[in-house]
């Protein structure tokens, strides 16, 4: 686990590093490794107003699904914020996060997101505009392992909507996910940030990616080198990615770490998530910020919206009531016996 003492710049042991640790309470962060950048912003906001003023952090970022099974193991948390809603489903059967959590902040506890992107390089050489071009020989695409990342579940779960409506013809959606896999996904790295990391060293020819990361890759082009430098495609049909954040009720601060989550969804707090280019809650901020988001979206997927088609005749099996959301995704698709599971476990052959 990455322990990051200090953000806002940089850790304590960077020159120049803002020190986030100093206070008379502590909470720990943990959290899902792409949302760093943001939280390196907010932290130090939240730590200037009254509610936060002696409050010091521990930040840890990692693979979501590996960072929610070190909270269940009991490492020490006080907020978690992870990129789907089943790593926080899992602490909620552990104990450790209050059944209603969705209703205990704004928004279903969801403090800001993103949309599925493609990264490409420089001048788009291989001419991706869409999930299909992904599939062109010789293209390399490199996104992380849905069994650790939870980036990598939204990352499938766009191009699986766009090919099977929304899940109604799930059998073209996996189709594409087992031709993705088998032919085209040569890399797989356990993380989103690893997954950047790993495009970022010249690894693959497109990165299925968050749009923030998009945003972050795009924005470092004006320092880095020629043939590192990459632009970014926003499809036509895209999934909206939802990153929940929660508070540990066996926190030694339940009301720091209430505070903090409230924080997260103040005007303040949801411009920083804007600039550092993670598409905010607050509809005042979304049309405030609305440029700095660009693309022509013409469907934009939801996990409410795929859940509900795949747990559609699920009841029988649960209680009388059909799965919905994740429950119903989680499932169908990325359960131990998911059917992109499956596709992942036999490299792409169905």
């Amino acid at each position: 686990m990455v322990l990051v003492a200090g953000c806002g710049g940089g850790s304590t042991d960077e020159p120049g590093g803002a020190d986030i640790s100093s206070g008379s309470r502590h909470l720990d962060l943990v959290a899902y490794a792409v949302p760093k950048i943001g939280f390196d912003e907010v932290i130090p906001a939240f730590r200037t107003t009254e509610a936060g003023e002696d409050i010091g952090f521990s930040a840890s970022y990692g693979a979501s699904g590996d960072q929610s099974r070190k909270v269940a193991r009991r490492v020490p948390a006080d907020v978690v914020n992870f990129s789907v809603e089943p790593d926080i489903t899992r602490l909620v059967k552990a104990g450790l996060v209050d059944k209603d959590w969705k209703a205990q902040a704004p928004y279903k506890s969801t403090p800001f997101g993103s949309v599925v992107a493609l990264v490409v390089r420089k001048g788009n050489p291989k001419d991706i505009h869409d999930w299909a071009d992904l599939l062109k020989p010789g293209v390399q695409v490199v996104t992380p392992n849905p069994g650790s990342s939870g980036s990598a579940k939204w990352n499938l779960l766009a191009p699986f909507a766009a090919a099977s409506d929304g899940g109604v013809n799930p059998e073209a959606g996996l189709d594409y996910v087992a031709e993705l896999v088998r032919d085209h996904i040569k890399v797989v790295p356990k993380s989103g940030r690893e997954a950047t990391t790993a495009f970022e060293q010249g690894q693959g020819d497109v990165l299925i990616s968050y749009e923030n990361e998009a945003i972050m890759l795009d924005r470092a082009n004006a320092t880095a080198a020629a043939n590192s430098q990459v632009e970014y495609v926003i499809p036509p049909q895209t999934f909206k990615i939802e990153n929940p954040v929660a508070v540990v009720n066996t926190s030694d601060d339940l009301a720091g770490a209430k505070s903090f989550v409230d924080f997260l969804f103040t005007p303040e707090a949801q411009r920083i998530w804007a600039q550092q280019g993670f598409r905010p809650v607050d509809p005042e901020v979304i049309a405030e910020t609305q440029n700095l988001f660009p693309g022509d979206i013409e469907k934009l997927w939801t996990i409410d919206e795929v859940g509900k088609v795949l747990g559609k005749g699920t009841a029988e099996d649960n209680d009388g009531k059909d799965l919905t959301g994740w429950k119903a995704v989680d499932e169908a698709l990325f359960g131990k016996k998911g059917a992109i599971t499956e596709i992942y476990d036999a490299g792409g052959r169905q």
